[in-house]
């Protein structure tokens, strides 16, 4: 770190000179204006003029008929969770056809990314969604209700036998996985845009705590999708009685799980304190369905699986009211 003397000119002004090297990097004229964001640890920070368009992160991949598909869109997704507004993927000859076939791929799955040009030897990704368009919260209500009701299709599939509800509830995993990403990629593009970060008035703290609520918010769709993956394998083999039971503990961890967004929504830390103390009433009631299961031989693999996806999902609605806690304790 650069140490400084502040001075005094004209009896009341204090004047701090500003590094050479930062001033020719940004190509800072005299007269030119400057920001000045107080940030709220004390430190200040000195930014271009707020017109001055901010370069975009820009990513560049070079591939060739040896690159994996599926190597390279993990390549992609990791860009665009890190924040690249613009990949570039460029190859020596013509693209290949599995190359092109990813990339498509993932302009498909991700929001915002989108082919700008295309030529035979390279692709070029830009990310058109403004983080102003599209706020955290907004994300994290459409992953709540999405989970919510995979859970629920999920149960009630298991109540009606229909295999193709269980297999509709699957393929929405594919949706909170898009939005998680979209959850990841605003949250390091406020992580290295601080001016964006005031502009939208969403600081790295709250940030911070939106990005742990999605990831939280897609391990439960994940448990969603073994619960449904589960029901297929158990459909037309439990007895109505074990039925009810599963059903009557899934009721319990979506209330868990409803009370600990209302909690959130709302900024009530009481009431996401009273909600963690329930989880364990959820413990108790997994372990009997569990003990019972025993007894069913071969298909106490499917039950025990559904539980344990029940359960879970009441106990990362507990790290969320966990989570809210802390986030209004800042705040307050």
């Amino acid at each position: 770190m650069e140490i400084r003397k502040v001075q005094i000119t004209g009896g009341s002004s204090y004047v701090v000179t500003l590094p050479k090297e930062w001033i020719k990097s940004l190509n800072i004229k005299k007269n030119d204006s400057l920001g000045l964001i107080v940030q709220r640890d004390g430190t200040l920070l000195v930014t271009p003029d707020k017109k001055t368009e901010k370069k975009r992160k820009q990513k560049e991949y070079i591939v060739d008929s040896e690159t994996d598909k599926t190597y390279l869109f993990r390549l992609l997704v990791g860009a665009y969770i890190m924040g690249y507004s613009d990949i570039i993927i460029k190859s020596n000859g013509k693209m290949p056809p599995h190359i092109r076939e990813s990339i498509r791929m993932f302009t498909q799955i991700a929001i915002g990314p989108e082919i700008v040009d295309e030529e035979q030897n390279h692709f070029v990704i830009k990310d058109l969604l403004s983080p102003m368009e599209m706020s955290f919260e907004k994300t994290i209500k459409r992953m709540y209700f999405l989970v919510e009701s995979m859970h629920k299709d999920s149960i009630k599939s298991l109540k009606n036998n229909n295999k193709e509800l269980a297999k509709n509830v699957i393929s929405r995993d594919f949706e909170v996985d898009r939005l998680y990403w979209l959850a990841s990629h605003q949250y390091n593009v406020i992580l290295t845009d601080i001016v964006l970060s005031k502009k939208i008035g969403l600081g790295q703290e709250e940030a911070s705590y939106y990005f742990l609520i999605s990831r939280i918010l897609e391990r439960v769709g994940d448990h969603a999708l073994i619960l449904s993956e589960n029901v297929l394998k158990a459909i037309d083999t439990l007895s109505p009685d074990m039925i009810q039971e599963i059903e009557s503990t899934s009721n319990m961890s979506l209330d868990i799980f409803s009370k600990s967004f209302e909690a959130h929504f709302k900024k009530d830390i009481k009431k996401a304190n009273e909600n963690i103390d329930i989880v364990e009433k959820l413990i108790e009631k997994c372990e009997e369905i569990n003990n019972k299961a025993l007894n069913l031989g071969i298909q106490a693999v499917p039950v025990l699986y559904m539980v344990e996806s029940i359960r879970r999902m009441g106990e990362y609605s507990a790290d969320i009211s966990e989570l809210t806690i802390n986030y209004l304790i800042l705040k307050n």
